[in-house]
């Protein structure tokens, strides 16, 4: 018997390929490490508003249940959501959270041989899900830094099963015109999906955001993705969900795990549906933040993409990792975006008027002494 075989080469190609997603860097693990009592965390996309007081009540009233499992078919808020959105309960996958759902597309419709095609800087969950497959990644070059629609359609071939589009992209906040994406999702053969992640729409304000729930008719190919991660600040909860076909959403929920969402974010993410002031509330405090940063940007002599997220990425002319560093010795906690070939960026969650302006103190104080 060989008793020398390592046990990581039995995993498949792509897994051992795979480099694992590192998360924002928790505040109590920099408390741990520094000693600080004051801390700001900007890096996670988080809401800085905290839950809705709607949320925290259907939380507290759900909790006598805890020890029930909770409706492995969401049929509460897969119910509150097709009121909200429109369209039919059988449209709806639930996942824990909208990473959930791309890691049931890619056990669905990949696997060794077949091909996914993305965007340079796109959501780091894209190759992660497809090299777990054992699928092929195929990257297009990025088009001042968001999606060049040309180049991700010269990659799809008889191999391609999926097309991961972020809109608004994360990490860049670049919008896509909704012309441009709707040609582009009628272009592809119908024997590619293309997977529209909308995590963060809810902050689009532009004219022309799309309206791609009014494509899913003549689009089969299409399946959206969104999250209660974000503008209705759930992250701790983990609650996503898709909006498809039937066909497709039956395919997902094959694979889905049963209970994949607990009791208390069920409960949490249909009360969240009904607190519109809240979710106004939310993108007002955002739209804040932005000019609050981007005018510090600007008088900083920095330059910094456009974005229509709850974040933005800024141009620091140097290596950003030695910068998030030296904000971390003073609290601040941001996100390197070196692992997206953005070297010389940190993107910087918005959040409350003084979160944001403990960041712009620290950072004009870090930049002034990096030069």
């Amino acid at each position: 018997m060989n008793n020398n075989c390592n046990i990581s080469q039995l995993a498949l190609q792509g897994v051992q390929d795979l480099v694992p997603y590192k998360a924002g860097k928790p505040i109590d693990e920099l408390e741990r490490e520094l000693g600080l009592t004051e801390i700001v965390k900007l890096a996670s996309n988080e809401n800085p508003l905290g839950p809705s007081p709607k949320v925290i009540k259907a939380i507290q009233t759900a909790l006598p249940e805890l020890s029930r499992y909770p409706d492995g078919n969401g049929f509460a808020l897969k119910t509150a959501l097709a009121k909200k959105l429109n369209i039919s309960m059988d449209q709806i996958t639930l996942g824990n959270g909208s990473n959930e759902i791309l890691e049931l597309v890619a056990r669905t419709f990949l696997e060794p041989g077949l091909e996914a095609v993305f965007s340079q800087h796109a959501f780091a969950v894209y190759p992660l899900v497809t090299q777990a497959a054992g699928a092929v990644v195929k990257v297009a070059p990025a088009l001042n830094y968001g999606h060049d629609l040309d180049a991700m359609l010269a990659l799809v071939n008889k191999n391609t099963r999926l097309v991961f589009i972020a809109n608004p992209n994360n990490p860049t906040g670049t919008l896509l015109l909704s012309s441009a994406l709707k040609q582009f999702i009628n272009a592809l053969p119908k024997t590619v999906m293309c997977v529209l992640d909308e995590a963060y729409f809810e902050f689009v304000t532009a004219d022309d955001s799309a309206d791609s729930l009014t494509w899913l008719i003549e689009c089969p190919n299409l399946m959206i993705t969104r999250t209660f991660s974000k503008a209705y600040g759930l992250a701790g909860l983990r609650v996503g969900y898709s909006i498809s076909s039937a066909e497709i959403a039956d395919l997902l929920n094959r694979v889905r795990q049963p209970f994949n969402n607990n009791m208390l974010a069920l409960a949490a993410a249909e009360a969240a549906l009904t607190d519109k002031a809240y979710l106004a509330k939310t993108i007002a405090a955002n739209s804040q933040g932005m000019e609050q940063l981007t005018s510090a940007f600007k008088e900083m002599g920095l330059s910094w993409i456009t974005s229509f997220g709850n974040f933005v990425s800024v141009d620091l002319k140097q290596a950003g990792v030695p910068i998030y560093e030296a904000l971390l010795k003073k609290g601040v906690i941001v996100r390197p975006v070196a692992n997206y070939e953005m070297p010389n960026y940190l993107r910087i969650s918005i959040g409350t008027e003084q979160e944001n302006q403990f960041f712009i103190d620290a950072f004009k104080q870090v930049m002034a002494t990096s030069k």
